[in-house]
């Protein structure tokens, strides 16, 4: 039997539905928060002189929705989908997926409460407090559990290459989140990290840059390599070439989060690692983006009418821009330019917005008909809209970010005849302005786009729900 076959109704699609629905739920969520904390940099009033307001508390919560709460959910939702299509059979584990769904909602809210209220770690992406650390761990491994109890109990005799992506991912996550959350309590919302120092920075940047490069990479790379050949219906260019991007990926990432900590108090050799892996890492991620928009050979027509195709293949253009970007930037003498400036927060929004948003849209626009049995979406003109609202929202952001770090690099190495700064910090400040502004822009673009693909979904969903009582009361 082929994956092209009739949707089984054994299959447990349930858990996919919560789980995508609710990815554009706190998609929106996420995004406004960054959207709020953008303007907050421009009109600083607008923190409301309320400490739970302020951008110190928002920009976590801000990071960890967009993270965890948006792209997580997509995540599950699709490996859940995907698991069970590519090894035909139902999810593994009775009532354990509803579970994971549960139980991640409860991680989500729990971070919506505590960031505001100021419990924060200090970590980056590892923010929250140790008591929701192990709730975190607890999900994780029950997710864990349903996947890999699905794959053994699969009908096919080879193991698909996106299941090989998602597995991955929540192996090392799941790894990464245990190693760098390790903490010593001392109340019940306040721990100290049992690391210090140098260790404690290396520690979190070794997490930080494979949440990234696991999470944010290998886990979407999963979703890539089963809605791109999907939506477009051809087969991968080449499954050689995945298998080789898949063993590449995994084997270089993990070296790479020294790339973070140039210039500190890092041994320069454990720097030198960083930069170089960061380097070869280029060309598996290369090798993923040809395989993914390769796909498309045969059928680059569709992408004239088709926009959840062109979701998707915008989204692998995105990802190779990105990870050419990366590498890049962890050169050490283009790294004394761009470290702490908004380049970097650039360098994050094309990856973010432009790939893991992008390509999640487009999954989450080929999920909604097949989960509530609708020969497509309400309105196809609406996803027309919204890609052009996300493409020209991630722009604004990228480039903006790009000009101002650039800027900012440069005028603060500038220097006087006599050794004093040209610049002061506020000066570069006020020259970034225009380009917060625009930043902003960008953000209220995409945000559009997500509330518009909200109500597309609700339409959607709505037409099954009708025709499932038209069909009750016929019956």
């Amino acid at each position: 039997m082929s994956s092209h076959s009739p949707i089984k109704t054994d299959y447990n699609y349930k858990v996919v539905r919560q789980f995508t629905v609710m990815a554009v739920i706190w998609g929106i969520v996420g995004m406004s928060v960054g959207v709020l904390i953008a303007a907050q940099l421009i009109w600083p009033a607008l923190n409301f002189d309320t400490p739970w307001l302020t951008y110190s508390r928002l920009r976590p919560l801000h990071t960890n929705a967009v993270i965890f709460a948006f792209g997580t959910s997509a995540l599950m939702a699709t490996s859940f989908y995907v698991v069970q299509r590519t090894c035909q059979a139902r999810l593994f584990g009775g009532i354990l997926p509803a579970v994971v769904f549960w139980g991640w909602q409860l991680v989500i809210l729990s971070a919506v409460i505590s960031l505001p209220l100021g419990y924060n770690t200090s970590k980056e992406y590892a923010e929250l407090e140790w008591p929701i650390d192990i709730l975190i761990t607890l999900v994780w491994v029950v997710y864990a559990v349903v996947f890999f109890g699905t794959i053994i109990k699969r009908q096919t005799s080879h193991i698909y290459v996106a299941n090989w992506f998602f597995g991955a991912f929540i192996l090392t996550v799941a790894v990464l989140h245990i190693v760098n959350s390790a903490a010593i309590p001392l109340n019940g919302m306040k721990s100290y990290s049992i690391y210090g120092g140098a260790i404690d920075a290396m520690v979190q940047w070794w997490y930080g840059h494979n949440a990234v490069g696991f999470l944010l990479t290998a886990g979407f790379l999963g979703m890539m390599y089963y809605f791109v050949p999907k939506q477009a219906n051809r087969p991968v260019y080449s499954y050689r070439l995945s298998i080789v991007h898949f063993w590449a990926l995994v084997s270089l990432y993990i070296w790479a989060g020294p790339h973070h900590l140039h210039y500190t108090a890092l041994p320069d050799w454990t720097q030198s690692v960083g930069m170089v892996m960061s380097l070869i890492l280029f060309a598996p991620s290369w090798g993923g983006m040809i395989n993914g928009i390769m796909t498309l050979s045969g059928a680059w027509h569709k992408l004239r009418y088709d926009p959840i195709l062109r979701f998707l293949i915008v989204s692998l253009s995105f990802y190779g821009m990105s990870t050419f970007e990366g590498p890049m930037m962890a050169i050490k003498s283009v790294n004394a330019l761009s470290h702490y400036t908004d380049w970097t927060v650039g360098h994050v929004h094309s990856g973010a917005l432009g790939w893991v948003a992008m390509v999640s849209i487009g999954a989450i626009y080929h999920l909604i008909p097949v989960l509530f049995n609708q020969g497509r979406m309400y309105s196809v003109k609406l996803i027309n809209v919204h890609f052009w609202l996300a493409t020209v929202g991630t722009v604004l952001y990228i480039v903006a970010m790009w000009i101002s770090g650039v800027m900012q690099g440069l005028m603060w190495r500038a220097v006087n005849a006599d050794g004093t700064l040209t610049y002061s910090f506020v000066e570069s400040l006020q020259a970034s302005y225009p380009f917060y502004f625009v930043r902003f822009l960008g953000g209220v673009f995409f945000v559009t786009g997500m509330l518009l693909m909200a109500y597309n979904v609700f339409k959607t969903i709505s037409a099954a729900d009708h025709s499932i009582k038209a069909d009750a009361e016929a019956a």
